[in-house]
């Protein structure tokens, strides 16, 4: 005789529980940085030994930077535009740290430059190259500027960081070092017109093909990516005068587009610049300096907390977010529609 089996119930599912599963991903973040932690804080053994050359030292992050490496040890090669700023630089440092004038705009100075290091180095090699010379005026709506204009920012920013990367690379390869480029969270958001952000976008472009290319050789390409700091390229006076400049070359026609109004607005923006930028300049000389003294240096740094928290996460938002935002902090022309 056939008997029927009692029907087996259903295990009942186990569920996570969501204070553990929080607690696993706190944990695995904690593990991650954790790790990172100890992975960066591996320094370069014979730091004394090595040669860094570095662009822009007559002021800002490039004299800054000079300074501090100069402190740990390194061999400082400073390259400053004026010999006022290259002498008053040595005073401030040891005998170890040497200058030379350069213009990243001539040829025949990047040259000249170029044999200096070379005779310096040696058979050494150069370590770091820091690419941090740079300009920001003149700063103004694209329809008020000229050609020459841009090309004045593009000539230093950009076409003088090319050629001088490239007068050295073979020192840089012979030491398996470092190059560092100074750009910006302007090279990754454009949020005004003028040579300024092209420039940092191209800054941009070149550092990466350069890193992917050097990286067969053992040399490490890393960008530095400044919210705003407080320094010469953010000086408002600087930048109000220049936006004054621009006005005053326009045509009558261009001017009634966008009216007295506006002018007055953009200036004033320009002014309260300077309470928005940052004092601290030792938050984008401690990333250089890890750029160039870690075993294991990051590709990208964005020192400021404004680049973290503002500017760099617009820059993966939708356009459409974006202009909205720019649109309304923005002042606007009188003829506007």
């Amino acid at each position: 005789m056939c008997t029927l089996s009692p029907r087996r119930r259903p295990r009942p599912r186990v569920l996570c529980d969501p204070l553990t599963m929080w607690l696993s991903v706190v944990a695995l973040v904690g593990l991650y940085y954790l790790l990172r932690w100890y992975w960066e804080r591996q320094v370069v053994s014979h730091l004394q030994d090595k040669y860094v050359f570095i662009t822009g030292c007559d002021s800002g992050f490039g004299n800054l930077l000079a300074r501090q490496l100069d402190l740990r040890g390194l061999r400082v090669l400073a390259a400053c535009l004026t010999e006022e700023g290259a002498q008053q630089l040595r005073g401030q440092t040891s005998d170890r740290l040497e200058t030379v004038i350069l213009d990243v705009t001539k040829t025949d100075s990047i040259s000249a430059a170029t044999q200096w290091v070379k005779e310096r180095v040696g058979d050494r090699g150069l370590w770091g190259l820091v690419n941090n010379a740079g300009i920001s005026m003149p700063t103004a709506p694209n329809e008020w500027l000229t050609r020459r204009d841009f090309m004045k920012i593009l000539d230093v920013n950009l076409l003088g960081l090319l050629e001088v990367t490239l007068s050295l690379p073979s020192l840089v390869r012979k030491a398996r070092g470092r190059m560092v480029n100074v750009s910006s969270v302007m090279g990754r958001l454009s949020l005004f017109g003028g040579g300024y952000c092209i420039s940092k976008y191209g800054v941009e472009a070149f550092s990466d093909s350069l890193r992917r290319e050097l990286s067969y050789f053992g040399v490490k390409v890393a960008m530095i990516e400044p919210g705003y700091f407080n320094t010469d390229v953010t000086n408002p006076e600087k930048i109000s005068r220049a936006t004054q400049e621009a006005w005053d070359r326009l045509s009558p026609e261009v001017k009634e587009l966008y009216g007295e109004k506006f002018l007055a607005s953009v200036k004033k923006s320009s002014e309260k610049l300077k309470s928005a930028c940052c004092n601290n300049l030792y938050l984008v000389t401690n990333c250089m300096e890890h750029a160039l003294t870690a075993c294991h240096p990051r590709t990208r740094y964005s020192p400021g907390w404004d680049a973290k928290l503002l500017y760099i996460p617009m820059s993966y938002m939708p356009t459409l977010l974006v202009d909205t935002m720019i649109y309304w902090s923005s002042p606007r022309p009188i003829k506007a529609l």
